[in-house]
């Protein structure tokens, strides 16, 4: 297991991939659950290069969609909803807003931005918002 992460980190790193925090990578669930988070979800898309649907943008952190209606069925057949469209899907990225999980990106259409230390602390809250730089966490901004 240790030996993999390695091995996927190293390719993160020579590919010219932003990288994130081992956890924002590892799924949460087991593979047949329809227990997924939509930005969960977007990060796993993002991690394996899904950029058909969506990409990394130009800032940290920040992702554009590319199909709206694709990433929408990719995420329908995730949760087994098949009528998913992008306006549903657009619901609950704005949910995420209230939340501070992710904001919009002001001029930029379908652009989105993580906000990676409110992740942490919503699915890590014993761990310190601004973590030390690891072999394990790279290009970690705190903010």
């Amino acid at each position: 297991e240790r030996e993999r992460e390695r091995e996927r980190e190293k390719e993160r790193e020579g590919s010219g991939a932003v990288l994130f925090p081992d956890w924002a990578y590892k799924p949460a669930w087991s593979p047949g659950s329809r227990q997924v988070h939509l930005w969960h979800f977007l990060l796993e898309l993002l991690g394996r290069g899904e950029g058909g649907a969506i990409t990394w943008g130009s800032e940290w952190g920040e992702f554009v969609i590319k199909d709206p209606e694709r990433l929408a069925k990719l995420w329908g057949e995730r949760k087994g909803k098949p009528h998913m469209n992008y306006d549903k899907l657009s619901r609950a990225l704005r949910y995420y807003y209230n939340k501070r999980i992710l904001h919009k990106t002001k001029g930029k259409r379908f652009t989105y931005k993580f906000n990676f230390n409110k992740l942490i602390l919503v699915n890590y809250p014993s761990l310190p918002t601004c973590p030390q730089v690891t072999s394990s966490v790279k290009h970690f901004n705190c903010v």
